[in-house]
């Protein structure tokens, strides 16, 4: 056999293999993505590699944060991924001082929450004593009690209380400091007394905020009452 003969089998042989290879390429590949994928997705569902070891809690200011993990009963040893944060935060903001809640994944052990807690504009006087309500009418209890430099709501009613809660919350926070008693014998009769002996007349919680800002300018007249159920006709009376 020529020498000729031999280096041309070789280069036939080694054609024929590249186009084999050409055509195999592509599905070797395609094997090799599936592996992989099919890999990462063992290891973020279904391994442990990837495991709740611990619950995160940040925000809180009155809340334990031992409550707020417990609360959240986020199970151990359970992938991340497959932890339903919707569930968590739902439970989360169950609680009564909990104004809302953000629940996240933290790589590669842990469940985060971030809490925010209600502010509290007035306490209220309940058949149980008093408890805190905020700007949105929500009454709830924290630990500490009541500080003694928020106005108290004497209401007759939820809604009446909800609504002197807005009127108290359309207030700036110097002249809120101020308010000394809210009462609302009904929606629409919305009564603030001063710490200093001063009334307001404040009517329903419609157009607080220019209530608000019509009788600060209000309160640098003598005066007693001050009616501002019609903001845009107020009235100073000494009584």
């Amino acid at each position: 056999m020529s020498r000729r003969s031999a280096a041309t089998r070789r280069r036939f042989a080694r054609r024929r293999w590249s186009r084999r290879w050409a055509s195999w390429r592509g599905f070797a590949i395609l094997l090799v993505v599936v592996a992989m994928v099919a890999g990462a997705v063992w290891l973020v569902f279904f391994s442990t590699v990837l495991a709740v070891e611990s619950v995160r809690v940040a925000g809180v200011r009155t809340i334990a944060e031992q409550r707020i993990a417990k609360v959240a009963d986020v199970p151990r040893g359970v992938p991340l991924a497959r932890v339903d944060l919707g569930d968590v935060r739902e439970r989360v903001q169950e609680i009564p001082v909990v104004e809302s809640a953000e629940v996240s994944l933290a790589w590669p052990h842990a469940i985060a929450v971030t809490v925010t807690e209600r502010t509290a504009v007035a306490a209220v006087e309940s058949g149980s004593g008093r408890v805190l309500i905020d700007a949105e009418g929500v009454t709830f209890r924290r630990k500490g009690g009541v500080d003694a430099r928020l106005p108290v709501v004497r209401a007759d009613g939820r809604r009446a209380a909800e609504e002197a809660a807005a009127a108290i919350a359309a207030l700036p926070g110097d002249l809120a400091g101020r308010v000394r008693e809210v009462e609302a014998t009904t929606m629409d009769s919305i009564t603030l007394y001063l710490r200093d002996g001063r009334t307001v007349v404040w009517g329903s919680a419609a157009d607080s905020m220019v209530k608000a800002e019509v009788l600060g300018a209000l309160l640098g007249r003598e005066g007693t009452v001050y009616d501002v159920s019609v903001p845009g006709a107020p009235t100073v009376s000494v009584n």
